[in-house]
């Protein structure tokens, strides 16, 4: 075993031979919109995700489904659909799956992907000099709290889901030919949570400037209104004593920074002499907003330094 639960990554990894070694995750969760073909295709980009992080290819999927027996099984079979259109796009197959009775439809997959062993990316490589890049906007899990509200316009509604279903695919081949310390994917423990196992994991305290953060601007206005989702405030509970958020920090920006995220993109840490190449790679073929969103340094009295 390569990789376990001892920092709290994003996959497992199990060495098979010296060329070879698999990556083992799993992911599902409730619908965060209600056509069941959109909400298929964000759950199976969401699992996949952790492969990429890890600097990994996805071999296979298989399906886990839970599903109300009132709901037509054409539903279902959408749901099934949407998670198949992503995992082929993927380049990978689903094999199987399993599916039980529950009251609230649930839906994701447990992915193999493979990776040389001397290639894999985890949370806890970064080092003190180290940038950090973020690969997509952040403000998704208080969009999705305005679409459940209906208080979102269309042109909104597609931005947050193109997000949510892009894949993290396309940044992750970035980020091998550029040779990444360490990374992990933004998900429902919000930018800082995951950001502080990163920190937590490599033994540095993480730099963040929020100037430099992609964020869905349409976000930071509900955050105002206080459209803001439960997750966001457990994130904040379990964190408290872990980051310091300099006073004249906004409190939307705030809750955009605990804000858990659906399918989020990948945080990758890198020495800076490689950063240019990252973002040369990311310019051509990555299709959301991204930054160098802040840099790692010595271990001081907290994880995560937010200015």
């Amino acid at each position: 075993m390569l990789v376990s639960l001892d920092t709290c990554d994003d996959a497992a990894v199990y060495k098979i031979n010296e060329e070879q070694a698999v990556i083992l995750t799993l992911d599902f969760f409730t619908p965060v919109v209600d056509d069941p073909f959109t909400f298929g295709q964000i759950a199976a980009a969401n699992a996949l995700s952790d492969v990429y992080s890890m600097g990994g290819t996805p071999l296979t999927a298989l399906n886990i489904a839970c599903f109300p027996g009132c709901l037509s099984g054409e539903i279902l079979g959408e749901i099934l659909r949407g998670g198949a259109d992503k995992v082929r796009e993927a380049g990978a197959l689903v094999v199987g799956g399993h599916t039980v009775e529950d009251n609230e439809p649930k839906y994701g997959l447990s992915v193999m992907g493979l990776v040389h062993p001397k290639q894999i990316v985890t949370n806890a490589g970064s080092r003190a000099g180290d940038l950090l890049v973020l690969t997509k906007p952040l403000g998704i899990g208080i969009l999705n709290t305005a679409i459940k509200g209906d208080l979102v316009d269309e042109a909104t509604y597609r931005k947050n889901v193109g997000v949510m279903s892009y894949l993290n695919k396309d940044a992750g081949l970035a980020m091998l030919k550029s040779g990444a310390s360490a990374c992990t994917d933004i998900t429902g423990f919000g930018f800082l949570g995951h950001a502080a196992e990163m920190a937590e994991a490599s033994g540095v305290t993480l730099e963040i400037s929020t100037e430099s953060l992609p964020v869905m601007e349409e976000s930071l206005e509900f955050a105002r209104m206080g459209i803001i989702p439960k997750g966001a405030y457990r994130n904040r509970e379990f964190l408290k004593e872990k980051v310091h958020i300099r006073d004249n920090i906004t409190q939307e920006m705030e809750d955009i920074l605990y804000d858990p995220q659906t399918s989020g993109g990948l945080l990758i840490a890198l020495p800076e002499a490689k950063a240019e190449v990252l973002l040369e790679e990311l310019k051509k073929i990555n299709r959301t907003a991204f930054a160098i969103v802040g840099r790692a340094k010595a271990r001081t009295k907290y994880l995560l330094e937010v200015k």
